[in-house]
């Protein structure tokens, strides 16, 4: 999950003071490799190391971001700290609690960003350059890669030759063909965690996963938020319930979200931006200080040499490839957010691994993704896995689906926050889970049962018999799976 080309926003982030330079310059690599890794995250590490597991040596070029890509450094990493810093900060001006006052002031922003690259740095140390710098049949190379025929990679002087090659080089932020967006800095995940002074009035592009995180954030510190949405909806290709309800939470913090958008032009207006666009055939301006863009994402695929090899890339420069990972070069692997799939650091280390064993046992072993999870880091999360009832309904599947309002689990009562529901969908025929949306307060951590359930075949009537401690959140899945033939409202406490 990394970038492969330059950019001026890349250039502030950090240089590259983890990575040898493998050898002496000038001279041609002399060793042969099994497997060389473009790229310097997730799936370039679980690749590399797995390599080394099965008895082969591997060489890791980085270049773009610093080691550990997009997650560690731009990503998951500072992303949720500074959620949680957010959260801590507004849950202490904003409880449900009587007889308790308390307040929170942000008096330092540099310190909150501060804290987040510390956390950064740290483990980007531990993480990825310590756990491999120990390993003799893996290299890490500071250079970037161009790819000459199906088994040599070139990097500056430089040659190396190799059984295999994976492209690993991740994602960045799509950046769309509005007039005048390309004259002004713009934020975005690349640049904004370092900021050292708050934006008065943020301005998002967007409202999927990147957009609503980062809209929230910035606003419970303090930020004026205003989310401009080309869709008629945020999270738009989720089931309505979950895009209304949450708009309604975010909404109530004070985040102001237009919908239907299309940004006409962006201009610089003094310190700040000026955005004027159309929204319900009304043309609107908006003045603020700063616009950050979470406009999708694109492939880092560029001058690798991937044209002359024949190696197709599709829609916004991913990579394409099979099911075993391969392009249409056989030696050729892709692994990671580059493929524009499931842009997620757990999904990139296990295709990175996947395509590894594949590559050196020349495996043509499938990737298989049922029962993945997924999170919304807002608060309430949005987490989901399996079918929604779009898809299950496209299926053809006989299917039912419960609905559980949070303020039928005694955790969320005790909590005094009963945003949000559980909502589980099953095969009627089977009784077996093929689906769920949580839309809660820490609706992650619920996830994982749900998602073992799907993997494993555990039937509704074994999850609901199953002993769920009471007054805890996870208890909200078991009456979840109750309410299929129950009204839980009429039980009695532990009642099944």
């Amino acid at each position: 999950m990394l970038m492969s080309i330059q950019t001026d926003s890349l250039e502030a982030i950090a240089e590259h003071d983890c990575c040898s330079s493998g050898g002496s310059n000038g001279q041609s690599n002399s060793k042969q490799f099994d497997l060389v890794v473009i790229g310097g995250g997730s799936a370039a590490f679980a690749a590399a190391i797995k390599t080394s597991e099965l008895g082969g040596r591997s060489v890791i070029i980085n270049d773009g971001l610093p080691i550990g890509g997009t997650c560690v450094n731009v990503g998951c990493v500072p992303s949720k700290t500074l959620i949680r810093a957010a959260e801590a900060h507004h849950r202490s001006a904003n409880h449900a609690f009587s007889g308790i006052r308390s307040e929170s002031d942000v008096t330092d922003f540099s310190s909150i960003t501060g804290q987040a690259q510390d956390l950064v740095a740290e483990l980007r140390q531990g993480k990825y350059i310590d756990v491999v710098a120990d390993d003799p049949n893996i290299e890490v190379v500071e250079g970037r890669a161009s790819i000459e025929d199906a088994n040599t990679v070139t990097t500056g002087s430089r040659t190396f030759s190799t059984k295999n090659i994976l492209i690993a080089t991740g994602a960045r932020t799509f950046v769309p063909s509005i007039p005048g967006l390309s004259e002004i800095n713009y934020l975005t995940n690349e640049t904004a965690y370092t900021l050292t002074e708050l934006p008065a009035h943020l301005v998002v592009l967007g409202g999927r996963y990147i957009a609503l995180e980062n809209a929230q954030m910035f606003a419970r510190l303090g930020a004026k938020v205003t989310v401009l949405q080309r869709s008629e909806r945020i999270i738009p290709t989720e089931a309505e319930d979950v895009s209304d309800d949450l708009t309604k939470y975010l909404e109530g913090e004070g985040i102001e979200i237009i919908t239907g958008v299309q940004i006409d032009q962006v201009s610089e207006l003094g310190p700040g931006v000026e955005v004027t666009f159309t929204s319900g055939n009304e043309s609107q301006t908006i003045t603020a200080s700063n616009i950050f863009l979470a406009t999708g994402r694109m492939g880092n695929t560029e001058s690798l040499g991937l044209e002359t090899l024949g190696i197709e890339t599709h829609s916004n420069g991913y990579l394409a490839v099979d099911e075993t990972l391969r392009t249409s070069v056989s030696t050729i692997f892709g692994a990671g957010d580059v493929l524009g799939e499931n842009q997620f650091v757990y999904t990139a280390a296990y295709e990175g691994s996947l395509a590894a064993e594949n590559a050196d046992r020349k495996m043509h072993k499938p990737r298989d993704y049922a029962a993945l999870p997924w999170v919304v880091f807002t608060d309430p999360q949005v987490a989901g896995v399996g079918m929604d009832e779009a898809e299950a309904e496209a299926t053809g599947i006989n299917f039912e689906v419960s609905k559980l309002g949070l303020e039928h689990v005694p955790r969320s009562l005790a909590a005094r926050d009963t945003r949000g529901f559980i909502k589980l969908l099953r095969d009627a025929d089977t009784d077996l889970l093929i689906g769920a949306r949580i839309l809660a307060p820490e609706g992650s951590e619920l996830l994982m049962e749900v998602s073992l359930a799907i993997k494993y075949g555990i039937t509704v009537t074994e999850l609901k018999s199953a002993f769920h401690p009471y007054l805890t959140l996870a208890e909200g899945i078991k009456l979840a799976a109750i309410t299929f033939g129950k009204d839980v409202g009429k039980l009695s406490c532990c009642a099944v």
